[in-house]
């Protein structure tokens, strides 16, 4: 098994156990923001940090991997031509550092403040957003 396949299974592991942690950060924020008058509790906080540590995780093997591909020779407009090739190395990156920026924004909102606003929850649905459309449904789950 060479170091690609070993990065590819870590990352696609990683990717169920991010699944998880992001239905997490989701119940939390939305309990809190309409169940507790906005106050952080303790399981927001460990969500939101959680999530985003595994979406740092995530990225960093992402970019070794891809690092590791295009050192391979891949011809940059050959990519942009093809739309699955153009997801997976361009959409899919992009979208998912926007997120990890934004769990880290998020992150430090909900660290140093005792309520989160309507600007956290809605900073954090578009994290959870970008996260799910570059989320690869059909090479996760074999649709």
């Amino acid at each position: 098994m060479d170091f690609y396949n070993i990065l590819l299974n870590a990352h696609k592991g990683f990717g169920y156990l991010e699944l998880l942690l992001v239905a997490l950060f989701i119940i939390a924020l939305l309990t809190t923001m309409f169940g507790f008058s906005g106050k952080v509790n303790k399981f927001l906080k460990k969500t939101t940090l959680f999530t985003m540590i595994f979406f740092h995780i995530q990225f960093l093997i992402g970019i070794i991997m891809l690092i590791t591909n295009f050192t391979k020779g891949m011809d940059m407009g050959s990519v942009m031509k093809n739309a699955d090739l153009r997801f997976q190395y361009v959409e899919h990156p992009f979208s998912m550092l926007i997120a990890a920026v934004l769990m880290t924004i998020i992150n430090k909102k909900v660290k140093s403040n005792d309520t989160i606003s309507l600007g956290i929850v809605i900073m954090g649905l578009i994290a959870v957003g970008l996260f799910a459309f570059a989320f690869p449904w059909t090479k996760v789950f074999g649709a």
